[in-house]
């Protein structure tokens, strides 16, 4: 029977000499994958659970991106004021535009259920809300604003 060699084994770099300072001396870390008969079963199944290991967590770090990209997409669209008819309309594009009113901004959305409104004007940071046709709007600790969608035979 023929003596089946260590999964791991260590062996001097060739051409790596201890005296020689041109050479580097370096060790290798082998993993041989190939016994007696040409087939290790254990690193096979090793390799085998790392690879699947890999691929679960690569598929589950796609489906994280995908749902963080899409997940305030709820927001595209117009919005007027709740309450008051003839508020200025709040426009949100998937681009990442807003338009309030006359306004030009941008938007982006941050950690916490924040979004980053930025126009030529100011700069404002609130906490978002969205829940099929309402908005909520709140400031950290401030002022609350709320409206509706609006529909497109609404306007």
């Amino acid at each position: 029977m023929a003596q089946q060699r260590p999964l791991l084994h260590v062996r001097a770099r060739k051409g790596a000499s201890p005296g020689d300072p041109t050479k580097e001396s370096s060790l290798l870390l082998c993993l041989d994958a190939t016994a007696a008969d040409g087939y290790n079963p254990e690193l096979m199944r090793v390799v085998f659970a790392l690879r699947q290991r890999l691929l679960t967590l690569i598929a589950f770090a796609a489906v994280v991106l995908l749902l963080a990209a899409c997940g305030n997409s709820g927001i595209v669209g117009k919005w007027r004021m709740s309450g008051i008819e003839n508020q200025t309309i709040w426009e949100f594009s998937s681009n990442g535009s807003v338009q309030v009113g006359d306004i030009p901004g941008r938007y982006k959305f941050g950690d916490q259920d924040r979004i980053k409104i930025e126009t030529p004007f100011s700069t404002a940071v609130y906490l978002v809300k969205i829940s099929s046709d309402q908005l909520v709007l709140q400031e950290p600790g401030g002022s609350k604003l709320e409206f509706t969608r609006i529909k497109e035979a609404q306007q």
